[in-house]
């Protein structure tokens, strides 16, 4: 069975926001899908904090990001926990109807909670529009764009994932929190080796 028929689907970018209590969550999600004119669905991993804030609390925001973004924008709500670091910390955002909106995107939709279906790998969260504003006219990132111009890589963590089959002589060590391949004539990384995607040290490596 080949899988690269799923890659001619057309996928977003987009950061889902939420909120507990006075702790300000959010992951990047490259599948969001209009079912209606007042309703969306969003695909979010089981394990992603974020998916548990929302399931919990029946609120949550999709921030639709601009082909403008930053990298490392991404990299810390894609390849970060929510209840490990202040992922609002270096941004601009504002809360709307208590739920938090990053500044500077082409806008946002705010939904509550109305249904959730759970997979093994992914929980599909259905949506209630309750507010929704264009901010700029920018031109929206697709998941093809991330990937080509952006050279950004897929957290195992998203829908889109697929484990590497590719061989290559060099050796091929695999960041196991965000599915990095780093390809190398070493046989080990060095003591110093810093994931550039999300930061981790060495010992997340795991060798092909």
């Amino acid at each position: 069975m080949n899988k690269n028929i799923l890659k001619k689907l057309s996928y977003g970018m987009y950061i889902i926001s939420s909120k507990e209590d006075n702790l300000l969550v959010g992951c990047v999600a490259n599948s969001v899908m209009q079912i209606n004119s007042d309703t969306v669905a969003i695909s979010l991993n089981n394990n992603n904090y974020t998916t548990k804030v929302i399931l919990e609390n029946n609120l949550f925001a999709i921030n639709i990001l601009p082909t403008n973004t930053s990298i490392d924008l991404i990299k810390t709500f894609g390849f970060k926990k929510s209840n490990e670091i202040n992922k609002y910390e270096n941004i601009n955002y504002e809360l709307k109807e208590d739920t938090p909106i990053i500044s500077d995107t082409c806008g946002y939709i705010i939904c509550t909670l109305a249904n959730s279906i759970k997979t093994d790998t992914h929980t599909i969260i259905i949506g209630k529009i309750i507010s929704m504003q264009e901010t700029n006219d920018y031109e929206a990132m697709t998941y093809k764009y991330y990937q080509e111009n952006l050279k950004g890589t897929t957290s195992k963590n998203a829908p889109t994932y697929q484990e590497e089959t590719t061989k290559t002589k060099k050796n091929v060590f695999v960041c196991k929190i965000c599915g990095f391949r780093y390809e190398t004539d070493l046989d080990e990384l060095p003591a110093d080796f810093k994931c550039p995607m999300c930061g981790v040290g060495k010992e997340y490596f795991e060798k092909l």
